[in-house]
């Protein structure tokens, strides 16, 4: 139920232009491929400049070849590194006078070295030095968004499908691109889309893990270990990508006037952060700020007992001893390898089994540069904290089961389960069923009934009349692409989207461009409705209004045939939604802050337009309501309840929509105001609707 998705404004969109020296610009043509690596952000820039001058060719060469130089730098970067470090090894100081020469020694050697084999190919370092905005642009698969765009003017419709795909797995809340794949598959019937810039050992963990899920146990083996290897190899590659320049956070770098050994420790520290953060980079998708909780020690959790199903305990006990080196106290995983020790018994000595070393080694080294770090932080004036990179009861938990204490087991069998470890306990408990405040107000479904959590749906939360008028303010105050930034069409382009907020109800109201008494109506039956939530889920602290919106979604006429796509995308409205990771990432540009949800429905006249409840899959629906005037769907906002609109493929469908939190700093600053136009009107004994918010007739 978002208002609207984030736009790539175009000011935006040319700041890498801008940024830019005039020779990078000129023309809007990239160079001639040949000689020293042409700079992306070049590329890039000339891409930009081509597509907004209507040369999509030449746009869609530029941006392909500006993503295909960002590759190739990063890959030349990494040999040269990985060269130069094998060949010249940094020499340990030694004791006495000039001690330290020989170390120096091999760090001017190292770095003579870097310069003679990345110059031929990569030319002078500063050519590569892109801006933060550029870089930010890249990491985003913004390149992607106009590359889709140029592939549809020259109707490559599969590559423009893998573009827009490639874009929207880093960019899920963007709605305009989910939208554009549907048109895609509709008009070139491509169904497998590829992600170009998919990290291969985060697909094959989710393909190990879909296999594990089926009890197809022998084909998880196989790509949980191939995830694990790639792993570890994206390991050694971000630690030397971490190598290479570093920003004086704390310092103008013309005015660095720090000693030798304290500019060594300032720049060696910021590279040993960078180092220390490659395992949340690494279990961190694309376009996400927060990482998989646990991601490493879940292969070998799922391994371990995947092992134990394919009948090899030898591995199986490897991976739990594996796993336990990063949670020793696991009590379910301390027994399962128990269990696996007592079958190898009389054929080999358990002990014999060691865990891995890749992962001894990794961990080894992770707890030296915390402590380094630490060191740091004590002696040198750095702050720093140490995140809990291997937190097992993350704030985000997974559709996935996770391989520990299947209860179907035999009694002599592992003791592993198909169910999900245990949630964290939210920052409140959860209730429902609280009294419905208003005798009017019918109770039609709850939680259970409706195959969730933190959902209900109510009847008669307003009269027929009321409804009507309503609708009549409605069509007195909405303006097409009110509350969506502008854009009739925001969520589809066969739906005209119109919207109001309170505030303007009012206003109109006030100026008596609309009946005040039906204005303030909007304003009372949101209170009434925030009072209902509040009281049904039995909320301990106030519920504050987070934004108010009356829409209306009109089915466009001559654009329903044939129709696929939905009135409004499945989304959580605090989260993210990850359908491919079965994840919610609680991360901006999400509305963090809103906790519960309410939509009332003001009319029934039209023909599509159900709302939906589906799994963290976006497709599998586990609840669909059908509108209706007084019908009112409240749930809370997080990723337990994604949610979307089927198409409305005739009439208009109208509804105020609710979001609520309970966090009094994110309260809606224009219902704030709206209050001040009600005491202001009480005052000037204009009166109230004829609704009546305090109810005298509570349960």
């Amino acid at each position: 139920m978002a208002t609207g998705s984030r736009p790539w404004g175009g000011l935006l969109l040319l700041l890498p232009l801008l940024l830019l020296p005039a020779a990078c610009r000129a023309g809007g043509e990239c160079a001639a491929e040949g000689g020293p690596l042409e700079p992306f952000d070049a590329l890039y820039a000339s891409g930009v400049e081509a597509y907004y001058g209507g040369d999509f060719a030449e746009a869609a060469r530029c941006l392909e070849r500006a993503l295909r130089s960002r590759r190739e730098l990063r890959a030349a970067r990494l040999r040269c590194r990985r060269s130069c470090r094998g060949q010249v090894r940094l020499a340990a100081p030694v004791a006495g006078a000039g001690g330290d020469l020989l170390f120096f020694d091999s760090v001017l050697r190292r770095a003579a070295c870097l310069r003679r084999c990345e110059e031929p190919r990569l030319g002078a370092a500063s050519r590569h030095r892109a801006a933060e905005e550029v870089r930010a642009d890249f990491q985003r698969r913004v390149p992607y968004s106009y590359l889709q765009r140029a592939y549809i003017q020259l109707n490559k419709l599969e590559e423009a499908a893998n573009a827009a795909h490639t874009f929207f797995m880093a960019n899920p809340e963007h709605m305009e691109i989910q939208q554009d794949i549907e048109n895609y598959k509709t008009m070139a019937g491509k169904v497998n889309l590829v992600d170009w810039e998919a990290r291969q050992h985060m697909e094959d963990y989710s393909a190990g893990v879909k296999h594990y899920d089926k009890e197809e146990y022998e084909l998880a083996i196989d790509f949980l270990e191939r995830a694990l290897k790639g792993y570890y190899s994206e390991d050694e590659d971000c630690q030397l990508m971490c190598e290479g320049p570093q920003r004086f956070e704390e310092h103008e770098y013309l005015d660095y006037k720090a000693g030798l050994y304290e500019a060594v420790a300032d720049h060696y520290m910021q590279i040993l952060a960078c180092k220390h953060d490659c395992v949340r980079e690494l279990a961190t998708r694309s376009g996400r700020i927060s990482p998989i909780e646990n991601f490493l020690p879940l292969h070998y959790d799922y391994l371990q007992f995947a092992y134990y199903r394919v009948g090899d305990y030898v591995k199986a006990l490897e991976c739990a001893k594996s796993y336990l080196l990063f949670h020793p106290d696991d009590e379910d995983v301390l027994e399962n390898a128990g269990y696996y020790e007592g079958l190898l018994e009389g054929t080999m000595d358990p002990d014999t089994v060691k865990p891995r070393k890749e992962a001894k080694a990794l961990l080894r080294r992770h707890k030296l540069e915390s402590h380094l770090l630490q060191v740091a932080a004590a002696g040198l004036g750095y702050t720093y904290t140490e995140p809990n990179y291997w937190n097992r009861y993350g704030a985000r938990q997974d559709e996935h089961s996770v391989p520990s204490s299947i209860s179907s087991e035999p009694e002599d069998g592992p003791r592993l389960s198909l169910t999900k470890k245990p949630m964290p306990k939210p920052d409140r408990e959860l209730k429902e069923g609280g009294p419905l405040l208003y005798s009017d107000v019918k109770f039609v479904y709850n939680s259970q009934q409706l195959n969730g959590t933190q959902r209900v749906l109510l009847d008669n939360v307003i009269s027929e009349e009321q409804c009507r008028e309503l609708h009549r303010v409605a069509n007195g105050i909405m303006l097409a692409g009110d509350g969506y930034r502008g854009k009739t069409s925001p969520h589809t382009p066969n739906e005209r989207f119109e919207g109001a907020t309170v505030l303007k109800a009012l206003k109109y109201g006030y100026e008596g461009r609309v009946p005040l008494k039906s204005a303030r109506l909007f304003y009372d039956i949101s209170e009434k409705a925030r009072r209902i939530v509040e009281s049904y889920f039995m909320l301990n602290s106030t519920l504050y209004f987070s934004y108010t919106h009356l829409v209306c979604r009109t089915a466009l006429s001559g654009q329903q045939e044939r129709r696929n796509d939905l009135s409004h995308p499945i989304h959580a409205d605090n989260c993210l939604l990850d359908p491919e990771a079965n994840e919610c990432w609680k991360e901006p540009p999400a509305y963090t802050f809103r906790d519960y949800s309410a939509l009332l429905y003001m009319n029934a006249d039209f023909e599509g337009g159900e709302f939906i409840f589906t799994e963290m899959d976006a497709k599998t629906v586990t609840a669909s309501i059908k509108p209706k005037c007084g019908r009112m769907v409240s749930f809370s906002s997080g990723g337990e309840n994604p949610h979307g609109v089927k198409a409305v493929t005739k009439g208009q469908r109208c509804a105020v929509a609710l979001w609520f939190t309970l966090d009094p700093l994110y309260r809606e600053l224009e219902r704030i105001q709206a209050d001040e136009v009600i005491a202001m009107l009480d005052q000037e004994h204009l009166g109230p609707s004829e609704m009546n918010i305090n109810p005298k007739d509570e349960l």
